[in-house]
This record gives C-alpha cells, sequence and structure tokens, in this order.
C-alpha cells in the first residue's frame, strides 16, 4: 500500500518542477567603492564603473510557499491583489486611483499606520523599454538591494522630511521601504524577476554602491555571489498579482532589512513571447510606537 502523500511533499514536488537554473548578474568586490551614473547623468543607457560577473544558481518557485512568506523574514511577499487601472502607462490614472490602491494595500497586507508611494518606475525588455516620464527604462539586470543604512533614511527624509523621520524615530517608532512590482501586462514569459531570501545574504555580500544622478548622488547595494545564497521566482505572474520587496527597514534585529533582487533570462525564453513590462512602486511605510 502506497504510503499517504503529505501536504509539504506536495509542496515540493510543485516547486521542483518550476526550479529553474539560471545566470544572475553579481558585482565583482574591488578595492575601491564602485558607482555607476544614472541615465540621466550618461545620457543615454546607465554606465557602470565596476565589473561583474554572470553565475548560474538554482531559483526556486515560490508559489508553493506563498502563504508564509514574510517582508520581515525573507524579505519578501507574493500577494493577489487585482487593480481598477486599465492602463498603467496612464500617469494621472497611476498617480491618483492606483495609488489610492497600493497605500491600501500596503495598510492591510502589513499594519503601517501611514504610507508614502514616492516613486513609480516602468521597465520592459523590448528593443526601446518602458516609457517614464524620465524616459525608457529595461530590466534591472544585476542583482541589488535599492537601499543602505545610509540612503534608506536619508530618502525617508527626501519623501517624509526630516522633523516627521526624526519624531518617528526618536519616539521608537519604525520606517521601512517597500517595493510594489507588477508585471503591467501578463502572464511573464520573459525577463522574470529573482528575490533572494534575505536571512540567506550575508552582509559582507551587500556592496554599497554610488549612484549619481546630475543633482545629487544616492547609494544602494550591488550583491556579491556566495553559494549561500537562495533564490526564488513566481512563475508566469499576472497583472494581479504583486511582489512586495523589503529595500530597507529602521530596524536591524534579526528581521530582514535589504532584499537583493533582480532580473534574469529563462533557458527556454522565446524571443518572440510578449515582452515583459512591470510596474515598480517605491513606497515609504511608518509604524508609530506603541502606546
Amino acid at each position: 500500500m502506497n504510503a499517504p502523500i503529505s501536504r509539504s511533499d506536495t509542496m515540493a514536488t510543485q516547486q521542483d518542477l518550476n526550479t529553474v537554473q539560471a545566470s544572475l548578474t553579481f558585482i565583482v568586490p574591488q578595492d575601491t567603492k564602485p558607482y555607476f551614473e544614472s541615465a540621466a547623468l550618461s545620457g543615454g543607457q546607465p554606465q557602470t564603473f565596476f565589473d561583474t560577473e554572470d553565475l548560474p544558481v538554482t531559483i526556486k518557485d515560490m508559489r508553493p510557499l506563498a502563504d508564509d512568506l514574510s517582508v520581515d523574514a525573507q524579505g519578501f511577499e507574493l500577494l493577489h491583489a487585482p487593480t481598477s487601472v486599465q492602463d498603467l502607462y496612464d500617469d494621472a490614472a497611476v498617480a491618483d486611483v492606483y495609488q489610492a490602491e497600493l497605500i491600501a494595500l500596503l495598510r492591510g497586507a502589513t499594519g503601517a499606520d501611514k504610507v508614502m508611494v514616492f516613486d513609480y518606475t516602468r521597465r520592459s525588455d523590448s528593443a526601446a523599454g518602458a516609457a517614464n516620464p524620465d524616459g525608457h527604462r529595461g530590466p534591472a539586470s544585476r542583482v541589488h538591494a535599492d537601499y543602505t543604512p545610509q540612503s534608506g533614511p536619508q530618502r525617508a527624509r527626501d519623501a517624509f522630511g526630516v522633523g516627521e523621520v526624526e519624531r518617528v524615530l526618536n519616539s521608537g517608532g519604525r520606517i521601512t521601504q517597500i517595493n510594489v512590482w507588477r508585471p503591467i501586462s501578463g502572464p511573464v514569459q520573459r525577463s522574470p524577476l529573482a528575490v533572494a531570501d534575505a536571512r540567506s545574504v550575508g552582509r559582507d555580500e551587500l556592496v554599497a554602491t554610488d549612484q549619481r544622478f546630475p543633482d545629487r548622488t544616492g547609494e544602494i547595494y550591488q550583491l556579491a555571489h556566495a553559494p549561500s545564497q537562495k533564490w526564488y521566482w513566481a512563475p508566469e505572474m499576472t497583472r494581479d498579482e504583486v511582489l512586495l520587496i523589503k529595500g530597507w527597514d529602521s530596524l536591524n534585529d534579526g528581521r530582514a532589512q535589504f532584499t537583493p533582487h533582480g532580473a534574469f533570462q529563462l533557458a527556454d525564453q522565446d524571443p518572440n513571447s510578449p515582452a515583459r513590462e512591470s510596474i515598480e512602486a517605491r513606497c515609504y511605510l511608518i509604524y508609530e510606537a506603541e502606546a
């Protein structure tokens, strides 16, 4: 008589079916601080001034684990979250209707007291890239985390004001930064997104990198490779799904703070499949101190 199949066995089987081997692009550590010039500064594609290497990794399907994922544990979550906005290239609809949807989504998913959406970026792996008010952009292929212990709070001060950030932190509150990543159309069949389990990334693998703009210099983390890193993806994401990706957390108490991510190419990717189009919203969340 065959033994019954447990739920964990079924989940493992489903995950194995969609586990892929693919190359991700990592930074090669160097003696001096790396930097790159943004498209706004370079006048074209971003210009990098550091070496990278493409290395094969195992990327597992996150869907069987979706109910157990947390931005505070793994650093990312996959949620079913339809939008009423039909055209996510419509800047007015995004700034009005979509922004309100995101605020409600994040407050409900995280329990945050206040949410601010401060930036949007569209990306496409078409030859032209995706249209944005400041130019066209393609997928971000180098694995990275969007903020560091320096740039995370600085960008929060830019968004909320210095006084508000100091009030929250000095009173024992907390601030986090979360990206909401959504396909503009789907299912995604080209250049999907890989995210690392933040618990599998060592702090010495995160390489602080200057990002130079015409009027300021920001800082992000590029990621150096390590065999212990664990990678996940959501096969064939639709526009009714979003990935929440934590970029920074003001608390350094063992929970996820920085979540590396980047686009990759599928081994059987059909170049004639529809282009991957996505929109990511960068948001800050405030949690007031408990009374």
